[in-house]
């Protein structure tokens, strides 16, 4: 099996080999004066099952087209087999159309994923459990609660003092399955309202009792504004201890700052993306999904 990069995420792509007990195999992108891409594979792959592994985080259109040009170039080259690794899936809020006249452009993405010639794919705690549904090639959908339950275990949370919370209503999925691999802590959802123009949200009222600690489970942490107006409003019902599970570290704007800010006791995300180091605050812990995917890769061998 080789094991090729993008660089979306390096070291993400080298723990995985690490735990294949193989090597990144070398791979040459170079940038035009126009920002143009080539990409070349640099050992032969023919006959050779090979992984491609890329978040298509920021900047999410040249992360794609990476993505594109390397699974391309090793299909040109005579492998076995692409299968590409993509911890975070860019466009995958944009999955329907929200006002008219808007393009659905997780299905542009999807059918061009399709046509460079992979055969499958390892994703990682989307957001709508329907996307591999959209797919015409073999999906994996991995998540990262396995992870979030066994550093919840670590840190002695008990069940008659915590409570999982779900931000919105659509993730109550998730923390139930959360809830099963805790021995049934409980939970409660926060109902809220968001502004399709502007992406502002209000926070409605809890439905479900809340505990003195709150563990809040989303699927990604972009602004952060959804999780600031959960945190606001469970220190309005007298919660006194905050803590953050969330899959996929996006952090666009100030997220960073805005979490190190408030009451949140810590941050807990996964290495589907790579957090710069501008982007890295004191309460946040990185949680890596690597032996996850290793492990998924070894039953496709």
């Amino acid at each position: 099996m080789k094991v090729f990069s993008g660089s979306s995420n390096k070291p993400l792509a080298e723990k995985i080999a690490e735990k294949l007990k193989t090597k990144l195999s070398p791979l040459e992108i170079h940038i035009f004066p126009d920002g143009e891409k080539r990409v070349r594979i640099l050992e032969k792959v023919v006959d050779n099952e090979c992984v491609v592994v890329q978040s298509t985080s920021t900047p999410t259109d040249q992360n794609y087209m990476e993505l594109f040009f390397i699974v391309d170039a090793i299909r040109r080259s005579g492998a076995k087999s692409a299968t590409a690794v993509i911890p975070y899936l860019g466009y995958q809020r944009q999955d329907h159309i929200f006002r008219e006249g808007e393009a659905v452009s997780l299905e542009v993405v999807i059918r061009t994923l399709e046509a460079v010639g992979m055969d499958k794919l390892i994703l990682f705690d989307l957001h709508s459990i329907k996307i591999p549904e959209l797919f015409h090639i073999p999906v994996c959908h991995l998540s990262a609660l396995p992870l979030f339950a066994e550093k919840i275990k670590e840190e002695r949370f008990t069940n008659n003092s915590t409570v999982l919370i779900s931000p919105d209503m659509g993730g109550i999925r998730r923390i139930k399955m959360l809830s099963e691999m805790l021995s049934g802590m409980p939970y409660a959802s926060i109902v809220k309202n968001r502004n399709l123009a502007t992406g502002e949200t209000t926070a409605e009222e809890i439905e479900g009792e809340v505990k003195k600690r709150a563990l809040i489970v989303d699927d990604m942490i972009s602004s952060g504004s959804t999780i600031i107006t959960a945190v606001n409003l469970l220190l309005q019902k007298g919660v006194s201890e905050i803590y953050v599970f969330a899959t996929h570290p996006v952090f666009s704007n100030a997220a960073p700052q805005v979490l190190q800010k408030s009451a949140i006791k810590k941050v807990f995300v996964t290495d589907s993306i790579e957090v710069p180091e501008k982007k890295q605050f004191p309460k946040l812990e990185v949680l890596s999904i690597a032996k996850m995917i290793a492990d998924e890769l070894k039953k496709k061998r």
